[in-house]
């Protein structure tokens, strides 16, 4: 059952940490999903008013006025290299670009405007931007127009700095350039000799996008959550009802072990006694051959009992005590009389103390016997000794009475004394692994005395022998 159970709860792991990846997986190609269509209002704002700041400018105002002064003043020597010399137009063009970039990122404005934008409009004022060339043409004809820079590119002569995959940077903190970011994109060229065309974009975005989308997802993340939850709750009602029915079904399959369990007992001292009647001495002297029919009656109710009795411990209802008042000291007497003819040729020294003061005690005799019984046996079974020892003492005070079972037994550690008192629990250590048994014994002491609303401890050492005690409250 144990190693049923481990399986199931290994594969319970698994499918939860498949699930979990399942879900981790939907929920990233929601965001990644989300991050792609992600549209920030406030762009459509930002490029009309932008757009119109530049309408008759590049870049950024006054950027026009910059790239005019480096290109046109440059035309000539740019003209003469291309015609000429392709390798000195190569390292011409990077200065020139070097330069223009270089003074467009020092006279940037765009800052400037950015803030006037979002006062103007009032919009929100976490917005970053970052402002890029992508690409600049220059044309010696008209319409023909001959590569200074493209994005796509890597130059030695420009700043390595100030260059990226999405162009030249000329202003701003945006890091994470996003597609949907795009603001304007503008390209700008004259249909004329000697003129230059350009390519600029604007792109504007959020101080938190990832924060924001997260906060638009919240609800997928709640769903994704409580489904993993249900599932979970779900398989552990499941496990738990299947736990039941299996310990349902192992306790139909129990009740022939339980019923050979305890007949073994009473069986055995009714085959005791009447083997010992059968002795032509004893049936010669009527004062031995009482006792032993005593026995015979005795463990025959007690086998009576037994047919009602162990369906109802098995199936762990609440035990229905028939009390009267007895003497306690006479049904240890007659108890020990009893396991003294089952032990047979044992070599066991069974003693009672009798110390208590108060005698008169209300109980089960069944149960009380059932009790001790299964202690003397395990006293017995758990002993490696050669001789072994079982004292009973009674002692009383104001309280109550108290009875102390103890032998010289393997004794048991802490741990085992955890369990000892469970159903079907044997221990597994090497003094108990020879030991047969089904694990039952003290589970019914521990019914039988709590039926009596009494109380057991144990004190053990191992190697030293344990002593039960029994406290029976006055």
């Amino acid at each position: 059952m144990k190693y049923s159970i481990a399986i199931h709860k290994v594969i319970a792991i698994i499918g939860l940490l498949v699930l979990c990846s399942v879900q981790f997986f939907l929920v990233y190609n929601t965001y990644e999903l989300k991050n792609d269509h992600y549209y920030l209002d406030e762009k459509n704002i930002i490029n009309a008013e932008y757009s119109r700041a530049i309408r008759n400018d590049k870049v950024m105002p006054g950027g026009q006025r910059i790239l005019d002064g480096f290109i046109n003043r440059n035309m000539p020597r740019l003209e003469w290299a291309y015609q000429n010399e392709p390798r000195a137009f190569n390292i011409c063009k990077q200065q020139v670009c070097d330069s223009a970039f270089a003074s467009l990122r020092k006279a940037n404005n765009m800052d400037s405007l950015l803030n006037a934008i979002i006062e103007k409009q009032h919009l929100n004022r976490y917005i970053k931007y970052a402002l890029f060339i992508k690409s600049l043409d220059i044309a010696f004809q008209r319409d023909k127009y001959i590569r200074l820079y493209n994005a796509k590119e890597q130059y030695d002569r420009i700043d390595p700095a100030i260059q990226s995959v999405n162009g030249i940077r000329i202003g701003g903190t945006l890091q994470e350039i996003y597609p949907q970011a795009l603001a304007t994109s503008l390209s700008v060229s004259s249909s004329a000799d000697y003129s230059y065309g350009i390519t600029f974009a604007l792109y504007v975005d959020t101080y938190n996008r990832k924060l924001t989308i997260l906060r638009l997802m919240m609800p997928t993340f709640i769903l994704s959550v409580l489904s993993i939850l249900c599932v979970v709750f779900i398989f552990f009602i499941t496990f738990k009802n299947w736990l039941k029915q299996k310990k349902l079904s192992e306790m139909k399959s129990d009740f022939i072990n339980s019923i050979t369990h305890e007949f073994h007992t009473p069986l055995s001292a009714i085959i005791v006694a009447n083997r010992t009647m059968q002795n032509e001495t004893v049936i010669s002297d009527r004062g031995q051959l009482q006792p032993l029919t005593e026995v015979v009656q005795r463990q025959s109710e007690r086998l009576k009992m037994l047919i009602g009795q162990v369906l109802q411990i098995t199936t762990m209802n609440k035990i229905a005590l028939k009390k009267a008042e007895h003497s306690l000291h006479h049904s240890l007497d007659e108890l020990l009389l009893d396991y003294r003819l089952n032990i047979g040729e044992t070599k066991v020294d069974l003693v009672l103390h009798k110390n208590a003061q108060k005698d008169l005690v209300p109980l089960d005799p069944f149960w009380f016997t059932t009790a001790f019984l299964n202690i003397f046996d395990n006293a017995v079974k758990y002993n490696d000794k050669d001789f072994k020892e079982i004292v009973v003492t009674t002692t009383s005070d104001r309280k109550g009475i108290y009875i102390a079972i103890q032998d010289n037994g393997i004794g048991m550690a802490p741990e085992v004394q955890k369990h000892i008192f469970e159903k079907f629990y044997r221990r597994i250590d090497n003094a108990g692994s020879q030991v047969k048994g089904l694990g039952l014994g003290l589970f019914y002491v521990k019914n039988a005395i709590d039926a009596h609303n009494w109380k057991i401890g144990i004190e053990s050492e191992e190697g030293k022998g344990s002593i039960f005690t029994i406290s029976i409250p006055i």
